[in-house]
């Protein structure tokens, strides 16, 4: 079955199967990672054979593994993408996410297919068509504000759980949407080789050449955090509460799993009428913080509404969290008051001349009230910009990674153990939290306890002794005529069949989710044509979208068919709504209405010139550019080169 609706799911990231296992153990009920090739993520790729093993140690706790396989695919691909899947299908994986939709008009077997956020999906119409076309499982644009996922929600199948990006890095256009990339470097975004042109700088000029802002990051966003409206989206109908981060490291995906865990767990205790979807509570051996780890401060997006400090303008890295100000500086060394603790190893950052400085402390001495002296790797004078009343950040936080470095979480599932008698022995029947139960018996002659004041205590102590399972005991009771002796190694032999039988009846009791059967007749596609946006890269596609009642469709950007002017990017975030040149802002402002018209405006980058045009009534943005003549003339991403090139040791005649 799919994610039941009570069932709340939290989905982490993992870029190797070992932060996959260490995302099952600081709390995720479901882990996304990439599979050995086709996942979005060059260099985040897993050999089957791995993602096996973590399948096996993710059922465990009854939580999912579900594999990304979500480029477009060319037609030499399909082949290849069948026998990976039938791959991951035989190694037990739950559900694929997937953007390509050839995939569901070939010979796969009966895996989960889930729609992925590249799928564009952020109208009710569109999400209505996907949720009948066979996916159980859609993860929405992260541009969606809560009136828009609660009118999804009321017009979708109910049986197919909403996923939606609670935390992470923002991409500034529409998922799918995204062109620019391979436009300007050969590099799709649709293939997962983005080249990142978002978090470049560029300069901003009006209609009449007038600058704007001068080189600022004006595509890069802050970095996604919902901490504060999770309860919304859960009444909004969200279930799947995803994290991004499949490039992240181990200390991020611990860090933040953690600390959503928590929130959502608030949310159960308060709310007994839902569930988590999978298994046992995890315990921290450190205080989840997600200021501690990588970001680029935080926003919450569109969740709540459009606002104007979406934009990580001043520098697309980490700046950390603010420590304090300079007070004076010497040769080697700077003095900074902070209310917070420093250590050996931090990592300090500044801004100056609009770009991010950085430093790390080798050595820091506490001068007491609140005063520190810093000791950097760099000496003084070659710190730019470093000078008393500059402001310090720290976004290394060494002491916390020395934690994250090592195991810092504890994953248990609740067990009742009952111990009785029966007429040639005794049994132990085990019950987990999820309702799962086993019997394991011990045919033995009874022999009266020698201290049967002592007996139950001992027996108590042996039975509980379950630190090496995945399990711990909730309660344990027993249902004896009178005290009984059993030696130790006959009670502890019980407790590890019982544990063992109950394995085996968990993982019975887990199942798989099932492929989703499309609605007959094939629902109708909201739209008769398509263009390049719908990235409809090979005739399995065609296919598709044929037999769900388009009749016209152009081919996705990457096959270069594409060569004049275009949209390259789409995005929700507005520069005009930013520089407060909106025209809707203007509305009803006395003596600015009817003065500010969305004229195009265009973005600088050194020789590169982009146009941006803006289209009022979606409050959308398109930055509009043209292929390279070099990509235009190189072979389409994952054709065949036609003309191979041959190598010679010497010039041949």
């Amino acid at each position: 079955m799919s994610l039941p609706r009570h069932h709340l799911e939290l989905l982490a990231p993992a870029k190797t199967t070992a932060i996959g296992r260490e995302a099952i153990l600081h709390g995720a009920d479901a882990v996304y990672i990439g599979g050995p090739s086709f996942g979005a993520r060059a260099a985040a790729d897993n050999p089957v054979s791995e993602i096996a093993d973590l399948v096996g140690f993710a059922h465990r706790f009854g939580a999912r593994i579900f594999v990304t396989l979500n480029t477009i695919l060319h037609d030499t691909e399909l082949a290849p993408a069948r026998r990976l899947v039938h791959e991951l299908y035989d190694a037990g994986v739950d559900a694929l996410i997937v953007q390509d939709m050839g995939l569901l008009e070939i010979d796969l077997p009966p895996i989960a297919l889930h729609a992925s956020t590249q799928c564009d999906i952020r109208s009710v119409k569109k999400t209505r068509f996907l949720g009948a076309a066979g996916f159980s499982q859609l993860v929405l644009a992260r541009e969606l504000t809560l009136d828009d996922i609660t009118a999804i929600r009321a017009a979708v199948n109910p049986a197919v759980p909403l996923e939606f990006f609670i935390h992470g890095a923002l991409c500034v256009a529409f998922s799918g949407q995204c062109y620019i990339s391979h436009a300007h470097t050969g590099r799709s975004a649709n293939r997962g080789d983005c080249s990142q042109a978002c978090r470049l700088p560029y300069t901003l000029a009006d209609a009449q050449g007038r600058v704007v802002a001068y080189d600022k990051h004006l595509l890069s966003m802050k970095d996604n955090n919902q901490s504060a409206n999770l309860r919304a989206l859960v009444d909004a109908g969200v279930q799947s509460f995803k994290i991004e981060g499949r490039y992240k490291d181990m200390g991020y995906v611990k860090n933040i799993t953690a600390h959503y865990r928590q929130l959502l767990d608030e949310i159960l205790t308060e709310r007994p009428e839902l569930a988590k979807s999978s298994h046992g509570s995890s315990t921290f051996a450190f205080r989840p913080d997600p200021d501690k780890t990588f970001n680029r401060s935080s926003t919450d997006y569109f969740v709540q509404g459009r606002k104007a400090d979406i934009g990580a303008f001043d520098a697309p890295s980490h700046e950390g969290q603010r420590l304090g100000v300079v007070t004076r500086l010497g040769v080697d060394w700077f003095e900074l008051e902070s209310g917070e603790a420093l250590a050996n190893g931090d990592g300090l950052s500044w801004l100056f001349k609009r770009r991010l400085q950085g430093a790390q402390a080798d050595r820091v001495q506490d001068m007491g009230q609140g005063l520190w002296r810093v000791m950097p790797h760099q000496k003084i004078a070659e710190l730019p910009g470093l000078a008393p009343g500059c402001v310090i950040s720290r976004n290394r936080d060494h002491a916390c990674e020395q934690v994250l470095q090592k195991p810092s979480a504890e994953r248990r599932i609740a067990l009742d153990l009952h111990f009785g008698e029966t007429t040639d022995g005794f049994a132990l029947r085990v019950m987990d939290e999820s309702g799962a139960e086993a019997t394991a018996r011990l045919t033995c002659d009874k022999q009266p306890a020698q201290h049967p004041e002592k007996s139950a205590a001992s027996l108590h102590e042996h039975l509980s002794k379950l630190g090496a399972t995945i399990f711990t005991a909730r309660t344990i009771g027993i249902d004896w005529q009178q005290p009984w002796f059993l030696p130790a190694s006959q009670l502890n032999a019980l407790r590890r069949d019982a544990i063992e039988a109950l394995e085996v009846a968990r993982a019975a009791a887990l199942g798989r989710p099932p492929r989703f059967e499309p609605a007959t007749p094939p629902a109708v596609y909201p739209e008769e044509s398509l263009s390049y946006l719908a990235n409809v890269y090979n005739e399995a596609a065609r296919r598709f979208y044929a037999r769900h009642g388009v009749s016209l469709m152009a081919s996705a950007y990457e096959a270069h068919e594409e060569a004049g002017e275009a949209s390259l990017m789409i995005t929700k975030h507005c520069l005009r709504f930013a520089f407060n040149l909106c025209p809707k802002q203007a509305k009803g402002v006395t003596g600015v209405q009817g003065q500010v018209r969305a004229e195009p405006m265009t973005l600088i980058n050194g020789k590169e010139r982009l146009t941006l045009r803006f289209d009022c009534k979606p409050c959308e943005m398109h930055v509009i550019g043209k292929i390279k003549p070099q990509v235009l003339r190189s072979p389409p991403p994952g054709s065949p080169i036609e003309a191979p090139v041959s190598f010679h040791r010497r010039r041949p005649a």
